[in-house]
């Protein structure tokens, strides 16, 4: 298992739209995807859960990834949001 933390950039946070550009990225690979943000974890494999989240711009979030891909999933979902997710 390998995990990050990454801090989120959009201005308005995990709403729709990037949160389905953030699952989109997670379901390329084979891994178990998932981010805590305070108490919570969610799915990054799920929309719901991620806006379900309530995560917003400056928010620290941390993703685990445990699988055969792992490394590179957390390298690109890590990146994805440094990118600012399509936004």
């Amino acid at each position: 298992m390998v995990s990050q933390k990454v801090v989120i950039k959009n201005p308005t946070g995990l709403h729709l739209r990037p949160a389905g550009i953030l699952c989109k990225e997670a379901m390329q690979y084979k891994s178990l995807i998932t981010f805590k943000f305070r108490d919570n974890t969610a799915n990054a494999k799920s929309v719901l859960s991620v806006l379900g989240a309530c995560v917003k711009c400056g928010d620290e979030i941390e993703f685990f990834c445990d699988g055969e891909d792992e490394e590179a999933a957390l390298k690109s979902l890590v990146d994805a949001v440094v990118n600012g997710l399509g936004e």
